[in-house]
């Protein structure tokens, strides 16, 4: 699996999780810091964050590291659910990718540690 923060001036690097589901404690390890580190770097102390309703976003410790550590950030039971306009790159930018790659060069995070 693999995350990616996008804005209006730029993205994260992509954090590349490892095989299976991600819970909430893999999400606030690995992920969350790094949307942090890029929001406060790309606008300082005034932005909001915001996700999707997926299990890990809305476990009670998630949105907890979320308001104990985003200077704005848009609870669970405040964002709608399904919403392709706001979550775009839920619904165009990530179908894109997947259309775009060329499969036959990709391999698993394992394969390629093995090389």
């Amino acid at each position: 699996m693999v995350w990616l923060g996008a804005c209006s001036k730029g993205l994260t690097p992509l954090v590349i999780l490892d095989e299976g589901t991600v819970d909430h404690t893999v999400y606030i390890e690995k992920v969350l810091p790094v949307a942090l580190k890029y929001g406060n770097q790309f606008f300082g102390s005034d932005w909001v964050f915001q996700q999707d309703g997926a299990k890990p976003h809305s476990h009670h410790l998630s949105q907890k590291w979320c308001r104990d550590n985003f200077p704005t950030f848009i609870e669970k039971d405040r964002w709608p659910p399904n919403s392709p306009d706001l979550n775009p790159l839920d619904y165009s930018i990530w179908d894109q990718l997947v259309n775009n790659i060329n499969w036959n060069k990709v391999y698993s995070k394992q394969h390629s540690l093995r090389i």
